[in-house]
């Protein structure tokens, strides 16, 4: 990047979390969204609102949209991409002509792509290749941090320098960002969570309370420990920022939609009925079957995924899936490789 002038941020996807995130890099250096939806950018532009997802909350004055994707991403010395995974690699690859030399790329992304079940950062590297390659994550909901609470957010990249680098550009007195150099580390937490915020949705949805909400989160985050250790992740990264903070804020947010989908499913309401009502993706109703073939894989344990897979994929009843959890022995709470 050029000492000599700011650094052009360049955030691919119009949804919340990538419009909050625009917002956020408009506050430190030139920023610019590209969203396909012609109307919307010219909403930020005009009125600096999203109407679509952020309706009636105001965004950086300085963050500038546009619908070219040539324009957007030709400016860019940062490439941020947030759009949903089952569409990332067509959006990457129609970007990919644009992406001058050596440009770092940061996912916003939390979930796996369904066909090959590879994380952002593998699609990066295998349709920008040299390109530095990372993942933004933590508890983060959208629609409070575009009000000014308080949060923080991991930044991970193999290399330290670049993390650090790249930290400015994110940080706020009210956005904290901190680096870490495990990528596979962030990103599986990132996708898992969804998962396990689902099964919390069902307890919820059941009536279940809170000492239940409490076991399944503790013992969630210890199932998804191990499936991300299994992946190459580092244990210490699970209980962090991107793993135990954003599996809290996921499983007990009312804004989470994987959340809302579990509670729905609990009240009764058909999966097509939730995702034809929802106006965004929940990546954990995509990711569920993806970690739990890679649970297999790896040969751990992940009788809570395999619970929300069965229920998400194959039609088992959401009573029935509490009804089976329950009735397993209990091993040793640290040692044991049951739920």
């Amino acid at each position: 990047m050029n000492d000599r002038r700011q650094p052009v941020v360049t955030v691919l996807g119009g949804g919340s979390w990538g419009t909050t995130v625009a917002s956020i890099a408009a506050r430190n250096t030139p920023t610019l969204q590209w969203l396909r939806d012609d109307e919307v950018a010219t909403a930020i532009n005009e009125t600096h609102m999203n109407p679509r997802y952020l309706p009636d909350l105001a965004l950086t004055p300085t963050l500038r949209a546009t619908s070219d994707l040539e324009y957007a991403v030709s400016t860019a010395d940062v490439l941020v991409v947030g759009v949903p995974s089952q569409h990332y690699r067509s959006v990457l690859e129609a970007a990919a002509p644009f992406v001058r030399p050596w440009v770092p790329v940061i996912s916003l992304v939390k979930g796996l792509e369904q066909s090959t079940r590879k994380r952002m950062t593998e699609v990066v590297a295998e349709i920008l290749p040299g390109h530095p390659a990372g993942v933004l994550a933590g508890p983060n909901i959208a629609r409070e941090i575009v009000q000014g609470y308080a949060a923080a957010a991991t930044i991970a990249l193999p290399d330290h320098g670049t993390a650090v680098m790249l930290q400015s550009l994110f940080n706020h007195q009210r956005f904290r960002v901190y680096t870490s150099e495990d990528v596979v580390g962030v990103e599986a937490a990132g996708a898992l969570k969804n998962i396990y915020a689902i099964a919390v949705g069902f307890g919820d949805g059941l009536g279940a309370g809170d000492n239940t909400r409490a076991m399944v989160i503790t013992r969630s985050l210890r199932e998804m420990s191990r499936i991300g250790v299994a992946m190459g992740g580092r244990d210490e990264t699970f209980s962090g920022l991107a793993g135990m903070g954003d599996l809290i804020a996921t499983a007990t947010s009312p804004h989470s939609r994987n959340r809302h989908v579990g509670v729905e499913l609990g009240k009764g309401a058909t999966l097509e009925e939730i995702t034809t009502s929802m106006n965004q993706v929940a990546e954990g109703i995509k990711t569920a079957g993806s970690v739990v073939a890679i649970a297999d894989e790896f040969s751990v344990d992940a009788t809570i995924a395999s619970e929300v897979d069965a229920v998400i994929n194959h039609g088992q009843p959401v009573t029935a899936t509490f009804r089976g959890l329950l009735r397993r022995t209990p091993g040793h709470e640290v040692h044991g490789t049951d739920w």
